[in-house]
């Protein structure tokens, strides 16, 4: 796959030097998965964009004409990765931003990571990130542009073994991965970190949360310590492009998959990989 670009719907590739995404990362982005043509779990995805938009006070681009530009990029692919970045748009120099903000969509396609098969079955092993994520609940759960801490949590390390690297806070609570979501199983519940002072709530997170109740699953989000992790029964990560991949080994420390929840990841996966059904005509 050659990647491919839109840049406010235009057939493009470039970006004024101006934009604002560039000169303070001041904008939003989704990752979302390709699967017949179609993005999948596109809904979770505009969503996330629309809350994230108005807590910056970005415009959005309506539902229509994104998912038409999400469409026409991914036609024809039967697998692939789409990004989508907003963001606020060219001003003059200095933090202030415009008044009239005029935002830039950027529309971008891209081949599927080459992640191993035996990942999703046999497991993955993480490590410990040492790069802390700093806290600030304005931005809790958005994802916004910066990702600086990401960045450099994931230079970290370059085993192609390791599949992650958890992240924690300044205090020491676990949030999740450098690019995942972390759920852990104990006593037959789910446990997921709060994220109410950094960290990104997940697509794919945010199914767990939902439908875990269908299969008499109990989900708690609190505070998780490393201590957690050591006394747990099962861990796994999700994200919407790698779905669901459980924890086979933490470091040092060998994680038993006997105890995950196989049912509910199935449902999770399949979920996931959903494409986005013909809606324009319901909305």
């Amino acid at each position: 796959m050659v990647p491919r670009a839109l840049i406010n719907g235009f057939e493009i590739d470039c970006l004024t030097v101006a934009d604002r995404g560039l000169q303070y990362g001041d904008g939003l982005f989704e990752t979302l998965a390709v699967r017949e043509g179609e993005p999948c779990l596109w809904q979770e995805h505009f969503d996330r964009l629309v809350r994230g938009a108005d807590r910056l006070g970005i415009p959005c681009p309506p539902w229509k004409l994104l998912l038409r530009e999400c469409r026409l990029l991914a036609a024809g692919e039967s697998t692939g990765v789409l990004k989508i970045i907003l963001t606020r748009g060219s001003s003059s120099r200095g933090y202030g931003p415009p008044e009239t903000p005029q935002p830039v969509r950027i529309l971008t396609l891209h081949p599927c990571p080459d992640y191993p098969v035996a990942w999703e079955e046999q497991g993955v092993d993480v490590i410990f990130c040492r790069t802390p994520l700093g806290e600030n609940p304005v931005l809790a759960g958005l994802k916004h542009l910066n990702r600086l801490e990401q960045v450099l949590a994931r230079s970290e390390w370059r085993d192609p073994g390791i599949a992650e690297g958890l992240m924690q806070d300044g205090r020491g609570r676990i949030i999740g991965g450098t690019l995942s979501n972390l759920f852990l199983v104990h006593a037959g519940r789910l446990l997921t970190p709060r994220l109410d002072t950094c960290g990104i709530a997940g697509t794919v997170r945010n199914l767990v949360l939902r439908i875990a109740g269908a299969f008499g699953i109990e989900v708690l989000e609190r505070d998780i310590m490393r201590a957690d992790l050591a006394v747990a029964d099962g861990l796994f990560l999700t994200n919407a492009l790698l779905g669901v991949w459980p924890v086979r080994r933490l470091g040092t420390q060998a994680i038993s998959l006997e105890h995950l929840p196989s049912e509910l990841l199935t449902a999770v996966r399949r979920a996931s990989r959903t494409p986005t059904l013909d809606i324009l005509n319901y909305r």
